[in-house]
């Protein structure tokens, strides 16, 4: 029986890419309205192949997946997504706020964006604490500032879900502590969905932590320990505990591409 209810819904999926043994293998994940997730798991575990199913940008070859009830591509106007930085040219010759009205291009968009499209970017710029940055160029910033844009344009769109894969990458540690009290706002008012390869983002408010290593296991975050961690990636990992969050150090590491 399909749960009308979930924001994500994910029964019984298998998907390999062509010629490849599965990526990912009896997949089954649900998250209800006012659950946020993290997805972590080894480097080739799954994680970013278990993201673009959700929007639709992959078809299972086996299972089914609902977003608001919808196949991903009827849902995707009700999501919002940011790729991981090097998937990314970081010269594209646009300012910042032109990238953020990229998160309101729509098949009308060939007139031009609208008053309406303009307030929602500035709106998103706002969030993430940068409209002082609207005019710059895209390229003239760091690393870290631009991640911020990128994730203003997921905003742009105004989505009910927040997909973002690798958002803490070329952050500055100095930056983490304001983006994490960024995100914490966020997640009161949409569902949000991160990707990470390090257990750090496994942050207070998080309620299920997603274990991605081919199969998937839920769990809650506040049960999530190092002992669970250790049974995801196969090896030991040594995580520790601060206010915001829980940082692992691997003792080996897995070189796979995802």
């Amino acid at each position: 029986m399909r749960d009308q209810s979930a924001i994500v819904e994910i029964k019984d999926l298998v998907f390999g890419y062509t010629g490849n043994t599965p990526v990912l293998e009896n997949v089954s994940l649900s998250i209800a309205p006012g659950q946020s997730g993290c997805i972590v798991g080894p480097n080739g575990g799954g994680k970013s192949t278990l993201l673009k199913l959700m929007l639709g940008l992959l078809q299972p070859d086996k299972g089914s997946i609902r977003i608001f009830g919808n196949p991903p591509v009827e849902a995707r106007a009700w999501i919002g997504y940011m790729p991981q930085y090097h998937q990314l040219d970081a010269s594209f010759p646009a300012s910042v706020l032109e990238v953020a009205l990229m998160g309101r291009v729509t098949p009308h968009t060939f007139f031009g964006y609208s008053r309406k499209d303009k307030a929602a970017a500035m709106a998103a710029l706002d969030i993430l604490g940068i409209t002082d940055l609207a005019d710059r160029s895209f390229a003239g910033l760091s690393g870290g500032q631009r991640q911020r844009v990128l994730i203003a344009r997921a905003l742009a769109g105004e989505p009910k879900l927040l997909l973002l894969d690798e958002p803490t990458a070329n952050i500055d540690p100095g930056a983490e502590e304001q983006f994490y009290a960024t995100l914490d706002e966020l997640r009161k008012i949409m569902t949000v969905i991160t990707v990470s390869h390090d257990l750090g983002f496994v942050n207070r408010e998080t309620d299920l932590v997603i274990c991605v290593n081919r199969t998937v296991n839920i769990h809650e975050a506040t049960g999530f320990t190092a002992e669970t961690a250790n049974e995801v990636y196969h090896h030991h990992v040594n995580m520790i505990k601060h206010e915001h969050a829980c940082f692992c150090h691997c003792e080996k590491e897995k070189d796979h591409h995802e």
